[in-house]
């Protein structure tokens, strides 16, 4: 009778050790969030596709420059995302381990712009989920009531006629001069510093220089940088902390909504931000800002031809599925993304609520934004006569050399760092970097 028990037992507990190497929940999703400003968008999303499919979507959003930190983070859970991204090649050097093969994707076969696919060998590993572009906006209005003042200094008497640093230039200062007839703070919105908010210059600012530089070079990447148009990133760099709402030494506790409210409350003429900012200002309380007033300009350096120079155009956006994740939710993770940009209601959200910019051939005409600042967008990537600026900062070493740039920026902001010597950090630090990348 005694041993029949433990025979029994020991059945018991063989079962159940076999039963917890089974898989008994259902499928699910859990996607890390790239965009702060997203986050809500991605919430009704996930709740519309369980409610439709019955599958669990899960969704997290990283904190404004933490996203790298948040992934190693929930890499390393049990339960760790089954969607997330990269912003291009150096982020698949990093996470590499973790990225599926896509090639055989429904996804992958709708890009418009396969070359745009972040891809080893034969293998596709993440794949651009949205085209974005970047570069100065401006409040019309305000324009046009500066362009009639008797008292201005420039000839020019609209903003088409500003094509060049040289002309931006000498109409900000003037504005500065005029600033109480115009009603405004400052002709710039604050220049962003609080920690984690300093990506507008550090990486989106930082990519001209390193754009034209690259150009000349012919090269898309480097282990080296020369910061040969280091002069051309002082120059419009200090048009916007010199002409700014905010004084220069106090820029370090500004955040982009406060930026971004500057502007919508009319406090400013003008910011750098890119087209999914017109959700942000249009949803802050009192915007004062007509649609038909938003528009955008490319951001003038000082760089010989730069009258052609279009808006900055592309993307650090791409996803991945983990391939440490079970078959099941990596499939999972594929429908849901390719419901996403298919679907009647997922193409609603993309387009109508994300403002995203589709790179797939899913979307027809009639389904691309209609927010004023990715009209422009669209309308400068079909404008023949002028160059789109590429988005270079996919090939920046790390995110610690942003970082490390963007306290050097601030401490110059503040006179406690000479341009020299953020020149000299620069180059220094971006060798430094890509070595450790290497290794």
């Amino acid at each position: 009778m005694k041993r029949m028990h433990v025979g029994l037992a020991a059945l018991a507990a063989g079962m159940l050790l076999s039963g917890c190497g089974e898989k008994k929940d259902e499928p699910s999703v859990y996607y890390l969030n790239f965009k702060p400003e997203a986050a809500d968008v991605w919430e009704e999303i996930a709740e519309t596709y369980t409610a439709e499919t019955g599958v669990e979507v899960k969704i997290l959003t990283a904190a404004s420059g933490n996203y790298e930190q948040t992934l190693k983070a929930e890499i390393a859970k049990r339960d760790a995302p089954t969607l997330f991204q990269i912003n291009g090649p150096v982020g698949y050097a990093t996470w590499k381990n973790y990225c599926r093969d896509l090639s055989d994707t429904e996804l992958y076969s709708w890009l418009l712009d396969k070359d745009m696919a972040v891809t080893d060998k034969d293998g596709v590993y993440g794949i651009p989920y949205v085209v974005e572009g970047y570069g100065i906006i401006y409040n019309d209005a305000i324009m046009q009531k500066y362009f009639s003042l008797p008292s201005k200094a420039v000839t020019y008497s609209s903003m088409e006629e500003v094509d060049n640093f040289e002309k931006l230039k000498a109409v900000v200062e003037d504005m500065t001069a005029h600033k109480e007839e115009l009603g405004i703070e400052g002709v710039f919105a604050s220049t962003s510093f609080a920690a984690g908010e300093d990506w507008r210059w550090q990486t989106h600012l930082a990519n001209l220089p390193v754009y034209y530089e690259f150009q000349d070079k012919g090269i898309s990447d480097s282990d080296t940088l020369d910061f040969s148009y280091s002069d051309n990133f002082r120059n419009i760099f200090d048009l916007y902390i010199n002409n700014s709402c905010t004084e220069r030494t106090e820029l370090a506790s500004k955040t982009v909504d406060d930026s971004m409210e500057e502007f919508a409350l009319g406090k400013a003429a003008m910011v750098q931000n890119g087209n999914w900012a017109w959700g942000q200002i249009s949803s802050v309380d009192g915007n004062k800002v007509a649609e038909e007033d938003v528009k955008f300009m490319p951001i003038y350096t000082g760089v010989s031809g730069e009258e052609n120079q279009g808006l900055c155009t592309g993307t650090e956006n791409y996803i991945c599925v983990n391939s440490m994740a079970s078959e099941e939710d990596q499939q999972a993770s594929i429908d849901f993304i390719e419901w996403v940009y298919s679907s009647e209601e997922g193409k609603n959200f993309v387009t109508n609520e994300l403002g995203f910019i589709s790179p797939f051939n899913t979307f027809s005409d009639e389904e691309s934004p209609d927010d004023p600042l990715a009209k422009e967008v669209i309308a400068d990537m079909g404008d023949e006569g002028s160059t789109s600026v590429s988005w270079n900062f996919t090939a920046f070493p790390s995110q610690t050399f942003k970082d490390d740039f963007g306290a050097n920026l601030l401490s110059y902001t503040k006179g406690e760092m000479e341009w020299d010597d953020v020149i000299k950090a620069t180059k220094n630090e971006w060798a430094s970097e890509k070595a450790t990348e290497a290794e």
